[in-house]
């Protein structure tokens, strides 16, 4: 099957090296940027552009990896072709690529992506739908190739996914680095926290998250938490602690847990 990328970000890179090591023939990267796209295609042993105009109108699957806002755009200045076109995206509709072309769906990896860590895709959800059932059986087969876990799933449903995954991932992640910060004011490595991290990761996969819940938040110990707010400075990150502890506290209480 030859496959081209419109797209050499982190999820784009990460599925083009998965599929290349599963013999798709990886014809052409396109990229906004001479390197981005090289850099990929060199990976994978294609072709590299940065110009629209010049995409192969001879594939078997487009794959667009792109950001949600130029999406619609950049699809409209593929050549016409007779080849199927997918997206990666959480939020964006299946049928955004029905004006251009008549076979179409998504294949949503729910997992994050950086272009330095190789993935375990065996593991990875993939999510798809597609524009008929003949097309869905083919993005089954492509699926199953790289994941054990495919499923398929309505844009209506995979946008509460995608929302999931900003909580159960940006957001977290962007909680590490404000404690990586805090440790770093004390003049502490980052690492003091990664079993407390590791800690809290295991335990949701055997508890439900309310009940993994703890901390001063749960019983709301204004004691401890204004010990806490006065080792803050920036006044955005204790309205983020104030607002995040009252939101745990509401919703153990709710749950019985006080």
């Amino acid at each position: 099957m030859k496959v081209v990328f419109i797209g050499a970000g982190n999820v784009a890179s990460a599925l083009a090296i998965e599929l290349y090591k599963y013999d798709f023939d990886i014809v052409q990267i396109y990229s906004r940027t001479t390197q981005s796209a090289t850099t990929l295609a060199q990976l994978v042993n294609a072709a590299a552009t940065t110009d629209l105009s010049t995409v192969t109108d001879n594939a078997d699957l487009y794959i667009f990896s792109v950001k949600d806002s130029v999406l619609a755009d950049i699809a409209s200045q593929i050549p016409a072709n007779n080849g199927l076109w997918i997206h990666t995206a959480g939020s964006i509709p299946f049928d955004i690529f029905s004006p251009y072309t008549s076979r179409y769906g998504v294949f949503y990896p729910f997992q994050t992506f950086t272009k330095s860590r190789e993935m375990a895709w065996k593991k990875i959800p993939v999510f798809i739908e597609a524009s008929d059932s003949k097309t869905l059986e083919v993005l089954k087969e492509i699926a199953t190739k790289i994941s054990d876990k495919v499923a398929e799933l309505s844009s209506d449903k995979r946008k509460y996914v995608h929302l999931t995954g900003v909580f159960a991932c940006n957001f977290v992640n962007h909680m590490y680095t404000l404690s990586e910060q805090i440790l770093k004011e004390a003049g502490l490595p980052f690492d003091v926290a990664l079993p407390l991290i590791d800690e809290t990761s295991l335990k949701v996969h055997t508890l439900s998250p309310i009940d993994a819940q703890t901390g001063p938040a749960v019983r709301f110990d204004e004691n401890v938490m204004n010990k806490h707010l006065s080792l803050i400075k920036d006044e955005k990150i204790r309205e983020i602690y104030k607002l995040i502890s009252e939101n745990i506290h509401a919703t153990s209480n709710k749950n019985n847990k006080i």
